[in-house]
């Protein structure tokens, strides 16, 4: 969720975050498009007129729910890039960071992934995600010019790589399994980010 962002509340006992949780969960289960205000109101035991004093439309639902995935995501660059530290150092943290956010938010993940581009919505969400990625190749082609990152392999491949694998954890992970967050993150880096990292001294590829 971004930080401008307010919730309303209406009836006791609902505010829009509680129902924005439902919702992408009813979203994931059955897809965005097949998901009806009617599933909705089902789910919450609510009126759609109670839904719709929270949110103007289904839409505004799916946009507050990739907005609070991508925001999240985005704001592990912002301060990744507001760092000291070279730039495949700052690459291990974008990364780490990037497994925090999905596991603290993976059904908002989820849902991101899952988007298509079928509306207005998800083609503005698919924009940010695009940017994301681009400052991301940045920071890996910074890494390459550095010499802390082998560059033999072209930047855009090594981003869609190392995004794949933390991507995929969606399809896998279960909250409250043997691994958390940062458990996770060092077997991620250690997998993904050390095997393309030049051992200190040796000269580049």
């Amino acid at each position: 969720m971004s930080p401008n962002t307010t919730l309303r509340r209406g009836r006791p006992g609902y505010d829009q975050q509680g129902i924005l949780e439902v919702a992408v969960a009813a979203f994931n289960e059955y897809g965005y498009d097949a998901t009806s205000m009617g599933v909705l109101a089902d789910r919450l035991k609510l009126s759609k007129s109670a839904i719709y004093h929270h949110f103007s439309s289904k839409d505004e639902i799916l946009d507050r729910a990739l907005d609070q995935a991508l925001g999240s995501l985005e704001g592990v660059l912002d301060e990744t890039e507001a760092a000291a530290g070279s730039a495949a150092d700052r690459l291990d943290r974008v990364l780490r960071g990037a497994v925090r956010v999905l596991v603290d938010q993976l059904p908002y993940v989820t849902l991101l992934l899952r988007v298509r581009g079928n509306t207005e919505v998800e083609r503005r969400a698919l924009a940010r995600r695009r940017a994301f990625d681009k400052r991301v190749t940045a920071l890996v082609a910074e890494a390459q010019t550095e010499g802390s990152l082998r560059s033999d392999i072209d930047v855009r491949i090594v981003e869609r790589l190392l995004f794949g694998m933390i991507n995929s954890i969606v399809e896998w992970y279960r909250p409250g399994g043997r691994e958390d967050a940062a458990r996770l993150a060092d077997d991620v880096v250690a997998v993904a980010l050390d095997g393309l990292r030049v051992p200190a001294g040796a000269p580049r590829p």
